[in-house]
């Protein structure tokens, strides 16, 4: 039983399989269309701003390139952001390296922002959370074996929280948990439920 869904399609313009997990974890049914927007073509000073503004083109772009005149979708992006820049997903071992150890022992701020378009009513939603995040002191052993076992890749800032060694980098947080994952769940469930209900 699905608490919110009332016959209405979910789309998530991800392929952010955490956003996939997270999604599932409220009890949503939904399909992926991954957005192939060109993050490149956009940028703000403002975390808030980008985060919201990258969302919303992703959800656009799939909402444009897919019959789906009658599904909700959900456009989502997250970003770390440290000493005034932001640390996207790396692109290779070098820069992992290099953004972990610009984060170890420091605080910085993860933003993700979510979108919410529901066409056929024609409304449209977008949002942001802010979770700050400490990182312990890290030596260059424990991020060498981060990067070559976990392939932080395709996460922004280059570690994930839920991943079993990214744990131990993390000494406190200040937010929401989940935000740092890729989705602030409650955020997301509110616009859902006022959305459909």
């Amino acid at each position: 039983m699905k608490f919110i869904q009332k016959d209405r399609k979910i789309v998530l313009a991800s392929q952010s399989p955490r956003r996939s997990q997270l999604l599932k974890q409220i009890s949503i049914d939904f399909i992926v269309i991954a957005s192939n927007f060109d993050e490149s073509n956009i940028y703000y000073e403002n975390p808030a701003e980008y985060v919201m503004a990258l969302s919303n083109a992703k959800a656009n772009e799939v909402l444009s390139s897919e019959n789906l005149k009658d599904a909700i979708i959900i456009g989502a992006d997250t970003t770390v952001y440290y000493n005034k820049g932001y640390l996207n997903k790396p692109e290779n071992f070098e820069e992992a390296k290099k953004m972990l150890k610009s984060l170890s022992g420091n605080w910085h701020s993860v933003f993700t922002g979510v979108s919410v378009i529901d066409k056929l009513n024609n409304i449209s939603k977008s949002t942001f959370s802010e979770t700050k995040v400490k990182f312990r002191d890290l030596s260059d052993e424990e991020i060498d074996f981060y990067i070559n076992t976990y392939r932080p890749f395709d996460k922004a800032g280059s570690y994930g929280i839920q991943d079993d060694f990214g744990a131990v980098f993390v000494e406190e947080i200040i937010g929401d948990y989940y935000n740092v994952v890729g989705l602030p769940l409650v955020k997301v469930y509110k616009i859902l439920k006022e959305m459909i209900i």
